[in-house]
Parts: structure tokens; sequence; C-alpha cells
């Protein structure tokens, strides 16, 4: 009896000497609350801005998978890369073996992310609509990575970045802007959207702000119409400027006629990572030029 009791006294202190593998969990953005039995030791992002995001809570080194134009940082260069955000190599990603694959919500297929989670992978779905949510996606991030020191850094210091920026402008003269975010078909976005909460920071008036859709389509009529005072946009690669040439062809645009066509490299300010700050403080100081031109 008494060697009976020892050996469970035995087992139990040894059980209580072992190191706990804590469970770690975090609502996505699409709502979903996501557990881990362990910090994910190996993460899969499909999408570059997933990726970055990743990268922003500490956990690059943990990323095994990306996808194309997945380019920031440069490291995520070297990491095997499983096809496009839309059509995603599965058997690939199977043998990568991730403990956590970072979906985006609006952007990869559905049945694809479905399909992973009936593998028995974890998806975690991220899609900042705005600059708390990008905040708090980096945390989250940080969270499931166990890397949580490293991500409340880095969402600091992206709130304290936004915020030096929303009071800096706060009292600036308005500018009518349109932002550029397609060109076939012509799109652009509402205020709603993460870029339009960018130009109401600076202090502009995005002339499509009311309309319905996140990302609406236009055409060139209604550009026409509006008028902006200034026109922002990026392109197909980080310099080209071609979708801002085509609003030369129209000398009565007020932004025309002040040469106030600014272009903004698109990965600045079209992914919703840290790299937005540096995007809105750039967006900021064309509209300071625009003010200046008047």
């Amino acid at each position: 009896m008494r060697a009976g009791l020892g050996l469970w006294a035995g087992l139990l202190l040894l059980a209580v000497g072992l190191p706990a593998r804590a469970e770690v969990c975090a609502t996505d953005d699409a709502g979903r609350e996501v557990c881990l039995p362990a910090p994910a030791a190996r993460i899969a992002a499909l999408s570059p801005g997933a990726t970055e995001l990743v990268y922003a809570a500490g956990a690059g080194d943990k990323v095994v998978a990306v996808v194309d134009y997945s380019d920031y940082p440069p490291a995520a260069q070297e990491v095997p890369s499983l096809g496009s955000h839309t059509r995603i190599d599965m058997e690939r990603l199977v043998a990568l073996r991730p403990a956590l694959v970072i979906g985006w919500v609006t952007g990869n297929p559905p049945e694809q992310l479905e399909t992973i989670e009936a593998l028995g992978v974890p998806v975690f779905y991220v899609e900042p609509r705005s600059f708390a949510g990008v905040a708090s996606a980096i945390e989250r991030l940080g969270t499931l990575a166990g890397t949580a020191d490293a991500a409340n850094r880095e969402a600091r210091r992206f709130r304290d970045g936004m915020a030096e920026i929303r009071e800096r402008y706060a009292d600036r003269a308005p500018v009518r802007v349109f932002y550029q975010v397609w060109d076939e078909p012509l799109m652009t976005i509402n205020d709603a959207h993460l870029i339009g909460r960018v130009l109401t920071a600076c202090g502009g008036v995005n002339v499509f702000g009311d309309l319905e859709r996140l990302v609406p389509r236009i055409g060139d009529a209604s550009v026409l119409d509006a008028d902006p005072e200034a026109i922002l946009a990026g392109g197909m690669g980080e310099e080209n400027r071609d979708w801002l040439s085509h609003w030369e062809q129209y000398p009565s645009l007020t932004a025309v006629t002040r040469d106030n066509l600014f272009f903004v490299p698109p990965s600045l300010i079209q992914r919703p990572t840290p790299r937005l700050l540096e995007g809105s403080r750039l967006f900021c100081e064309k509209l300071e030029d625009a003010r200046a031109r008047r």
C-alpha cells in the first residue's frame, strides 16, 4: 500500500515538474476563435499582406511558406512560394507541415481554406479594415506565434505613429482627392476602406467616399465630373507611373492644371501592414504639396 502511494506521489511530482504546453488562442478577422495546443512553430502566409504581418509580429523565422509577390521584408523572398493567393499548391502546402495557416478573408478561395481546415490545419483569417485593426492583427499573430513581446512593441509603434499623423493634420485645409486603385476597370475606394481612412487622416476629402461599395468601379466621366484637386495612384509595380499619365489627356482637370498627379508605391498603401504608416506619411506630404499650389 505504502509502495503504491509512493509511486503515485512520485508520478505526481514528475508531472508537476514537466513544462506545460500552454494553449494559445486568438480571434481572427472573421470573428472565429482559433486555438493552438502550443505557439505555432511553422506558419504559412497566404497573401503578401499576411506575410508582412507575421514578420512584423516577430515571427519571420517561423514562416515556412508564402505566396507570389510576398516581397517584404527581403527575407520573405527566400521562403518557398505556394503559387498565387488565388491558386494555392495544396500538395506542397501539406508537405511543408504548417502548424498554422494565415488566410486572407476576401482574397483566398474559400474552398481552398476550407480544405486546409478539413485536413486538420488551423486557419487564422486576417483582413484589417482600420488602423486599430492593423495593430491588433500584429498582436494576435504574436500571441499565436509565441512572440508577443516583439509583436506588442511593433503594434505600439504603429499606433503611436498613426496617432501623430491624425493630430498633425487635424486642422489642415481639406483637399479633394481621387485615389485610383486599379486601371482596367477603373477602380477607387470609399471612406470605409483603409486607404480612405488614410486620406481622411491627412486632411483629404475622398471625392468618391460616399459610394456604397468598398472598392467601386467608376469611369473617366465620373472623375471629370468630380474634378478632384489631386489624384493619387500606384501602378503595376513600385515605380510605374503609367496610371497617372492617363489623366494628362484631360487638361481641364484641376489636378492636371495644378500638377497634382502624385505617385505612391502601391505596397506602402495597399497592404494592411505596418508599412501603411510610411505610406500615410507620403500621402500626407503629397496633400501638403497640393495645398501649397493653390
